[in-house]
């Protein structure tokens, strides 16, 4: 198929280069449409719930808004993770769905439930809305509206905040992948009715007569039309205010004296603004007005972006004298910043990948022939990409290496020169004409095609795997892999048509050729390789076992590079979180803010602009409170920076000089960056440590208990400990008795506090298309005293007014601030960022300190998510992907050479180019990423590139006659050493620019590269060099050493490559208990038995078939007569409802098997655990005592050399090491022992270790037996199930209903054609029913059996309870005795021992035996610790609910 294609190229150029022209034209227009970002959208399928309660309390949020909606939308199907965040105010619910779920359905299916939750809710608790449908990079744009200079004075903040929500934003809402925009501070403005609580009192009014009264008086109507003449006449009132003097001429109440009190009378009518929760700064001028605009959900960016700034040109026209619209975070600059950095090194390696070839090939021709496969590949997978939806951005296009793109083209191109210019076999003719130059060139590329064809198809098989990564790193990297693949095969098609024919075409077809400066080099080359070979030849031991002892070398320094998830991408800007004190006013973290921002401009010439944002926005994506900040640091290019020359150190820089601003702490990150982090985890720091449990109080003091442990570790900085409680709060609370003496309601007074403080909305007042609250509220001298509350005035039943401090006691508390949830469980999050060392190793020593210092109690634990979960999520899916990748590469080597010696000589090169890998990642001192990984996996296939061409020609060579295995080697690598080094070099120096590049997103692609050119320059060499020995030892028939010594490489790489750290799972009893529920064959079993049987109760009705007849003959006469008749049987529906029950029952059963079989498997797990907490706790003893014990075979040895022993005492004490030696081997043995049937009961391969030590804690026992007991109701069940029975058998005794129809014909002469038709119904009675008594009555028997089986079930349960109780009361006194009295005195004893016998006062004799009642005692101790543990599981397992 391939020869033909070749063929066909080189005859038919033209054809060829058509086919060239309408790639060009098809990769220039895909390029055109090509959706451009900076970094793929990792963010994950969310939906969010936005529910705003002015007047609500954390508490009250959480429990009337949040848990409704938690609990209504925990079952839409495809959720994953459910997250919520209650605070004064303020609700947010957030549902994570898979990613294969269509996000509209899910809205459609949230949308649905939260009708529900709607009517469900208490009256004024707000509306539950569904958030923008937008990403983590959907915040495209963000802007501020802001007087110019010279104009400061002119506009208030409200005047910029109505332009912008009624100018700006409603334009920018009409702009096509615009999803909303989020107005950001600014003041809202309002119509507000300011009351005066002493003239209130003074007319005996309340603040609800004043709502009542606005409200009432507010309103238009229609009364449809009237006839007027030959037309109609519509009809509608304007009764809605439309100015401040219309709403103060009100009328409130009719006075006694017949003069009516207006509103002016007892309030003042001014424009107003809303309750600030928010603000925005900008640079140290003062607040403004501003926006983010928020793309829709998979539009492209690029588009977006600049549609928004065509659109705010032209809104900025309209904008009035003085006010411009100014954007300050603009994702063009990030886009710009990363596309540039992968332009610059693709241009880089294609700049490098010419040179080298065309300095190697030695021929400018074919140097450029080769060369200009790369952008015809580039123009061709363009097209694939526009097809397939693969954006361009860092990750899809920073990955190419131009050095793989024209492997192909090399080998043929090479194998054409060395035929045409440097072979023995080019005969006597030195011109060659053009169908002679068609015949080598189609020759040539025929042969050299299968190993090159083959080495890009392994290429290609390699990114398979990455393409089955899932999360956040498919996101990431399967673009990647995508784009690779359809430049791969853009550069396979090219090297079978395009480059034959341009060979043909092109190359010079004199074969005398001057020897150029590159056949010289090579020469030298060859010359210096072939004695190295033939010493490498002659010890091939040495060299074999110094590659191994390399090898494993790297294994272990991989194990200590720690590790990361993906680095971070600077993108150019910073945002930093800012926090005050809990607590602070807007006003408060207004002036803080103010004054670091005017700090950092002073002192940082790198600051292009500061905006600040505090608090939440209009549409609360982001809920942060009015302590917290973002300062958005705009900055200058990198190049003029001169503070610092990293983002780090600029960071740690500017950190410094904030903490000069009391009472301000922040945390650097980059906007982009941390947006995934919250949107995705919750959290925006980089680790988020989330401790669960219930109490408030108790999660804060864990919380501060953690916090304190972090500050001291390495490597996170930027600390965060999250605020629930000790937020002081006016609490008013009611006094129930006086509310019943007075008349009053709750209702009525919560209605007087919400409108006389937060506003209460009395209506709309219209100006044009711009509407605006209008709302009543206690005028602001009232308000700063909150001691004015209590003298409220509120409307009683008699229609008095009294004080509100007749009802209520008004006092300040502490109470909680936020509440967040994770998964129907309340939270509280420390999180921290890294900045200097890798993630992995600051965590893991994060855990260790926190496993020493403090013990959590029953239900409450921690969890470490952020970037340390999306790595250890990674991690476990590489770990199925390595090992897949390397299992294609041995199949295609197995299909391409069909000799499994050859496929394994081959494959040695991957655990080769691990080694150099390994390597180039520790001297760069790079961590382990999942951008080394994926790098890994790339190199893998290249890697195996080099053993292909240099094995298919030593196969070439060895079917030629009277050739040695020394000839053969040697002639192989000299002949096709410059194509190795040529295929080498260019896919390793292509990616030169890539590990060396500074500029924007060079983070994520360093890792990679650094591994790919590390491990090509390794594989190389050990290519060169290690391959030629294996051939050789396999050739001479040493095939077993060989053999075992490559399956050593495969076996130790292939159990490390994932992931060297793979170190047994630290996990605490529950989470061992999920994994084992989640895998248990049995519970499988239970439940597929239960569906069987709830699915048979839809069969329930099952009528006999239908019975269809036909006749034909003579009937009346001599004339043929047919008939046709249809009947069906029925059985009465008592027989259908009775096997309905039957079936029902049976699966009712199987549901309380269920609960059995979980019960026994918790209990069995449970019990393991225990033990397995023994033998740790035994095997640290064991320890410790080896410890002591080796220090006095030191002192019996300083004696027996001082001639203080005769050599006894040595001999005794060695003995007894070497058994406890012998009992720290069992003990591990033991614990191996367990652990693999934890593997069985888990099925999962990683072993386990207990998270927690076996503690003596006894827990309350109630040993009386409930009639709701699982196996009184299994039982129970089976019982009923048999009485069902019996009902079905029953009802088989009944007759059936049988129903038919007939129709038949009576000819009496041929030309009579009538028919007759009838109708039959009967009963189909059964007479023979003994049978089917007998059935009834062994049904009846089956009832009897299953009452006196469950008899016997529960007097044995009552008699397990019984003996386990007293195993658990004796096994308790066991342990306390030893606790109290004896255990004490081991130590003693022990070191009172140790002592003596040091000193020479005891015998040898004497110590042994002290040491062994010490050492007993402390066994005895443990053993009756895990047996009181033991007795007590299961004393818990028989009283299991």
């Amino acid at each position: 198929m391939l020869s033909k294609i070749i063929q066909f190229s080189i005859k038919n150029k033209l054809v060829v280069l058509l086919g060239l022209f309408a790639l060009m034209l098809g990769g220039i227009y895909s390029i055109s449409k090509l959706p451009i970002d900076a970094v793929p959208d990792i963010t994950n399928n969310q939906v969010l719930i936005i529910t705003s309660v002015p007047s609500a309390g954390a508490p009250d949020v959480e429990r009337l808004i949040t848990v409704p909606i938690e609990q209504a939308t925990r079952n839409v199907p495809g959720i994953i993770e459910q997250r919520s965040f209650s605070r004064f105010g303020l609700s947010l619910v957030t549902l994570v769905f898979n990613d294969d779920i269509d996000i509209y359905w899910a809205r459609q299916q949230v949308s649905e439930r939260l009708i529900t939750v709607k009517s469900q809710m208490p009256e004024g608790m707000g509306i539950p809305e569904l958030g923008p449908l937008t990403t983590g990079l959907g915040e495209v744009y963000q802007y501020v509206v802001r007087p110019k200079k010279g104009y400061e004075g002119r506009y208030s903040l409200t005047e910029l905040r109505t332009m912008q929500d009624w100018i700006v934003r409603k334009q920018l809402l009409g702009t096509p992948g615009v999803a909303d925009v989020s107005s950001f501070g600014g003041a809202v403005k309002q119509f507000e009715v300011s009351v005066n609580p002493e003239l209130l009192k003074q007319y005996d009014l309340s603040v609800n007569d004043i709502y009542t009264a606005l409200n009432d008086n507010n309103q238009n109507a229609g009364g449809a039309y009237i006839e007027h003449g030959p037309g109609v006449l519509f009809i509608r009132t304007e009764g809605m205010v439309d100015s401040m003097d219309q709403i103060a001429s009100i009328p409130v109440k009719m006075l006694p004296n017949g003069i009516p009190l207006l509103v002016r009378d007892v309030a003042q009518v001014k424009l107003g603004e809303a309750t600030k929760f928010g603000a925005t700064a900008y640079n140290a001028d003062g607040e403004v007005a501003g926006a983010v605009v928020m793309m829709l959900k998979g539009e492209n960016s690029k588009q977006v972006i600049d549609d928004i700034k065509t659109k705010i040109a032209t809104i900025q026209e309209t904008m009035p004298e003085g006010v411009v619209i100014e954007p300050f975070l603009d994702r063009t600059k990030m886009v710009d910043n990363a596309i540039g950095t992968v332009s610059k090194n693709l241009l880089e390696g294609a700049l490098i990948v010419i040179f080298v070839l065309i300095l190697f090939l030695g021929n400018l021709r074919a140097g450029l022939v080769v060369a200009s496969v790369i952008p015809l590949s580039m123009l061709f997978a363009f097209i694939l990409m526009h097809l397939f939806g693969v954006s361009g951005n860092l990750m899809s296009l920073g990955a190419l290496d131009f050095g793989l793109l024209v492997d192909g083209a090399v080998i043929i191109v090479e194998a054409v020169l060395h035929q045409l210019y440097h072979s023995s076999k080019k005969g006597a003719q030195n011109q060659l004409d053009k169908q002679e130059m068609n015949s080598i060139v189609g020759q040539v590329s025929n042969k050299m095609m299968g190993a090159a064809a083959f080495g890009q198809i392994i290429i290609l098989i390699v990114y398979l795997p990455i393409l089955s990564l899932t999360g956040i790193e498919g996101k990431m990297f399967k673009p990647m892999a995508q784009t690779v693949s359809f430049a791969l095969i853009g550069a396979f098609i090219l090297s079978i048509t395009y480059v034959p024919m341009m060979s043909a075409w092109v190359l010079n077809r004199n074969r005398v050729q001057k020897e150029t400066l590159t056949d010289r080099y090579m020469q030298k080359l060859e010359a210096f390789y072939e004695p190295l070979l033939m010493k490498a030849l002659s010890m091939p031991k040495k060299i074999v076992g110094l590659t191994i002892a390399v090898f494993v070398g790297a294994l272990i320094l991989l194990t200590t590079l720690g590790g990361e998830f993906i680095p971070k991408l600077e993108e150019g800007d910073f945002a930093v979180d800012t926090r005050m004190l809990s607590g602070s006013s807007l006003n408060t973290t207004l002036d803080a803010t103010q004054k670091a921002s005017k700090l950092l401009l002073d002192r940082f010439p790198e600051i292009e602009k500061i905006v600040t944002k505090i608090g939440a926005g209009e549409i609360p994506t982001d809920p942060m409170s009015m302590e917290a900040s973002d300062l958005m640091i705009i900055l200058k290019d990198k190049k003029d920076w001169v503070s610092a020359k990293t983002f780090d150190q600029l960071a740690d820089t500017m950190g410094k000089v904030m903490s000069q601003v009391p009472g301000i702490t922040s945390g650097f990150q980059y906007p982009v960056q941390m947006r995934f982090n919250e949107l995705m985890t919750g959290s925006r720091q980089d680790v988020s440590c989330k401790i669960f449990g219930e109490n408030l109080d108790s999660l804060a003091k864990y919380a501060a208990l953690m916090g304190n442990l972090i500050k001291d570790v390495d490597g996170a900085k930027d600390l965060y400990t999250e605020t629930v409680t000790g937020i002081s709060q006016v609490v008013v609370h009611f006094n129930r008795t006086a509310i019943a003496r007075y008349g009053a309601n709750i209702k009525e007074v919560n209605q007087v506090i919400q409108s006389a403080y937060a506003g209460g909305v009395a209506g709309k007042v219209f100006e044009g298309d711009r509407r605006f609250d209008l709302v009543v509220r206690l005028n602001s001298v009232q308000k700063k005293d909150w001691q004015q509350i209590k003298n409220l005035m509120v409307t009683v039943g008699n229609g008095k007014q009294v004080p509100l401090y007749e009802l209520a006691d008004v006092r300040i508390e502490e109470g909680p601030y936020q509440i967040q949830r994770e998964d129907a469980a309340r939270r509280i999050v420390v999180g921290f960022n890294v900045r200097g060392k890798d993630v992995k190793s600051v965590v893991t020593e994060v855990q260790d300190k926190v496993k020493k210092s403090i013990q959590f109690p029953p239900g409450y634990y921690v969890v470490y998510g952020g970037q340390f979960e999306n790595l250890e999520h990674a991690v476990s899916r590489l770990q199925v992907a390595v090992p897949v990748a390397l299992l294609l590469i041995l199949v295609m080597l197995f299909f391409a050479f069909n000799n499994i010696k050859h496929c394994l000589l081959i494959f040695s090169a991957i655990p080769f180019s691990a080694i150099g890998g390994v390597f180039a990642l520790w001297l760069r001192g790079m961590p382990f990423s999942i951008s080394a990984g994926v790098g890994f996996i790339a190199l893998f296939g290249v890697a195996v590139l080099n053993g292909i061409v240099l094995l298919t020609e030593m196969n070439k060579l060895a079917m030629e006659p009277n050739r040695t295995i020394l000839d053969i080697i040697v002639t192989a690598t000299k002949t096709r050493l410059r194509p190795i080094l040529i295929t080498a070099s260019v896919a390793s120096l292509g990616f030169i620019p890539m590990a060396m590049s500074s500029g924007a997103g060079a983070e994520v692609q360093k890792p990679l590269a650094t591994v790919v050119i590390g491990g090509l320059l390794s594989a190389t060499l050990l290519t060169l060099f290690v391959l030629p020995i294996f051939y050789q030892l396999f050739e001479k028939k040493s095939i077993g050493q060989a053999t075992i010594t490559i399956l050593l490489l495969m076996v130790g790489f292939s159990a490390t490559s994932a992931q060297a750290q793979n170190l047994p799972a630290k996990k605490n009893l529950q989470q061992v208990i999920e994994q084992a529920l989640l895998v248990s064959p049995t519970l499988k079993t239970t439940s597929a038995q239960q569906a069987y049987y709830n699915a048979l109760t839809k069969s329930n009705f099952d009528p006999a078939k239908l019975t269809l007849r036909g006749e034909l003959g003579h009937v009346n006469s001599s004339l043929n007569d047919s008939k046709y008749s249809v009947e069906q049987v029925f059985d009465l529906p008592q027989v259908y409802q009775a096997q309905k029950k039957w079936y029902s029952a049976v699966g009712q059963t199987y549901a309380y098997q269920m609960i059995l079989d979980q019960n026994f498997l918790k209990h069995a797990v449970g019990q393991l655990y225990v033990q397995l907490q023994f033998q740790v706790a035994k095997g640290k003893l064991l320890k410790s005592l080896d410890s002591v014990y080796t220090k006095q075979l030191a002192a019996v040895d300083a004696r027996f050399k001082a001639g203080q022993d005769n050599g006894l005492e040595q001999v005794n004490m060695q003995n007894w090491l070497s058994m406890h030696q012998q009992s720290i081997i069992k003990n591990q043995a033991e614990i191996v022992a367990i652990q693999k049937q934890f593997t069985i009961l888990t099925q999962s391969p990683n072993h386990i270790l207990p998270e927690d030590v076996m503690i003596f804690e006894p827990k309350l026992i109630d040993t009386a037996i409930t009639a709701n007991h699982p196996l009184n109701q299994f039982w129970q069940q089976r019982l009923q199930s048999a009485l069902e029975e019996t009902n079905v058998a029953k009802s088989k005794i009944l007759p059936q209903v049988a129903m038919g129809y007939t129709n038949q014909s009576f000819r009496m002469s041929p030309g009579d054609q009538a028919r007759f038709n009838s109708v039959t119904v009967g009963l189909n009675i059964p007479l023979f029913r003994s049978g089917l008594k007998q059935k009834v009555k062994a049904s009846q028997v089956n009832e009897t059996v299953m009452q006196l089986e469950k008899e016997k079930a529960v007097f044995d349960l009552n008699l397990q309870i019984q003996k386990a109780w007293s195993s658990y009361q004796q096994t308790l006194d066991l342990y306390q005795h030893i606790q109290k009295l004896m255990l004490p005195n081991a130590s003693k004893i022990a070191a009172m021992a140790n002592a003596s016998f040091k000193e020479g006062q005891i015998s040898y004799i004497e110590w042994s035996n002290a040491m062994t009642q010490a050492q007993q005692i402390e066994l005895q101790a443990l053993e009756s610790l895990e047996l009181f543990n033991l007795n007590q599981s299961t004393l818990h397992y028989l009283l299991s609910k």
